[in-house]
């Protein structure tokens, strides 16, 4: 079994609170959590992990006060605009996940720029999961299957479990082996709900601003102790002891 995960994906939560309890604004935190992500990467690529996914901007994100969504546009500009050829020269592979109709021509125009000028390099796969939810991203290949149907471009028998995730704006990223969520809170919040389906899950209680690589370490390592079994049968002597159990139980029953 491999100890290290071939994709992990994270959810950065606890930008805000780090700040409020550093008693800054609310961006502050945002500018911290963007520094952490460069060095996680840095860090999960020397593990030989292939692929890392970060869950930057929510769909339920627009629902935060202006002031605040405009300061997490300007900071995604500015790494878009200042970070790119660094990732370029470490080889990374950039991609953007999501909907781009509202962030504006001049920041979807940077993200395409990025996306090219990264498309060859062979290093980390890193994607920016930005105005993303995990319902949209499955309503969106759903309707597009329907319409193909409509237009007798495919059958509705035709439609299986590969061809509805070629349609999905993740069609490119494989499962997801290991998610870890920072901040405390224990759920997925609509993200990659299909990439997810046998995901390990690993919930830290450090913001997500001051998960430092030992904090990965740790996540890391606990993935590796993990019995991923995928659904399928354990064979241990633990499991068969089990078996027996409910297996005589039953019996009692019966003879009762």
């Amino acid at each position: 079994m491999k100890t290290t995960p071939h994709h992990l994906a994270i959810i950065m939560d606890g930008n805000r609170r780090w700040a409020k309890n550093h008693r800054l604004a609310a961006l502050r935190g945002h500018q911290q959590g963007a520094e952490t992500l460069k060095s996680v990467a840095r860090h999960a690529h020397q593990h030989g992990i292939r692929w890392l996914t970060a869950f930057a901007f929510s769909f339920e994100n627009w629902s935060r006060p202006k002031p605040e969504i405009d300061g997490l546009m300007a900071l995604l500009r500015r790494f878009l605009e200042n970070d790119i050829s660094e990732l370029h020269e470490q080889n990374v592979k950039l991609r953007a996940i999501g909907g781009r109709s509202r962030f504006g021509s001049r920041l979807s125009d940077l993200i395409d720029d990025a996306e090219q000028q990264t498309a060859g390099n062979t290093g980390l796969n890193l994607t920016l999961a930005l105005d993303y939810g995990g319902r949209q991203e499955l309503t969106n290949a759903a309707r597009q299957l329907a319409t193909e149907v409509s237009r007798g471009i495919i059958r509705p028998d035709d439609i299986n479990e590969d061809m509805l995730k070629s349609r999905m704006a993740s069609a490119a990223l494989p499962e997801i082996d290991l998610l870890i969520r920072t901040g405390g809170e224990q759920r997925i919040s609509n993200f990659m709900l299909w990439d997810m389906s046998y995901a390990e899950l690993y919930f830290s209680p450090v913001f997500w601003p001051d998960f430092s690589t030992e904090d990965l370490e740790l996540a890391l390592s606990e993935f590796a102790g993990r019995d991923r079994r995928f659904g399928g049968g354990d064979t241990s002597a633990d499991a068969a002891n089990v078996i027996d159990g409910v297996a005589a139980l039953s019996q009692k029953r019966r003879l009762s």
